[in-house]
């Protein structure tokens, strides 16, 4: 069994690992780093709790293996808030009461803030016209519900999920001008 000595950028940290070379990115967050907010579910990248944002994208934690991300800049949801200021999405789930239990909560979050990030940058999804003008995709229910998709919700909060997302997105493009 190897082991390999990997560097990653967590939540803007610099941590060194030396780990078994089977060590997915989601256990060495758990059990390495003690960030337990990225959560296991399925643990086979169906279900989509274990969402982080790996170089600015959405991925299943899961299903990545950490030695193959050496030198990677990871955030969870620990890393969105600032100076004790929630990320527009974690402030949009609150208000909008978009998660029951709050298992998939984190992942959740992870992957809008990752489906805002796409649409504002002009990338298509299933849903989106093939006749559009370039440039941003607007995030419509119907995009929103495609582009998340891949994370599940044992306890059906979707319909809030989708106005949390609507909303985020609407505070993220405003930030952003």
């Amino acid at each position: 069994m190897g082991r390999t000595a990997v560097t990653l950028e967590i939540n803007a940290q610099s941590c060194a690992f030396d780990l078994d070379n089977r060590t997915t990115l989601l256990d060495a967050l758990r059990e390495h780093l003690g960030l337990t907010g990225t959560k296991k579910g399925c643990d086979h990248g169906q279900c989509g709790a274990c969402t982080v944002l790996v170089d600015g994208m959405r991925m299943n934690s899961c299903l990545l293996l950490a030695v193959a991300l050496d030198g990677a800049q990871i955030i969870t949801v620990e890393g969105l808030s600032s100076d004790a200021a929630l990320h527009p999405v974690q402030q949009a789930f609150i208000d909008h009461d978009a998660f029951q239990c709050g298992y998939c909560t984190p992942g959740q979050i992870c992957s809008a803030i990752g489906a805002i990030t796409e649409a504002a940058s002009g990338w298509p999804s299933a849903v989106t016209p093939q006749e559009r003008p370039l440039g941003p995709v607007p995030l419509t229910a119907p995009e929103i519900r495609e582009r998340m998709s891949g994370n599940l919700c044992r306890c059906g909060a979707y319909v809030n999920i989708v106005n949390a997302v609507t909303e985020a997105a609407e505070a993220v493009g405003e930030a952003a001008r």
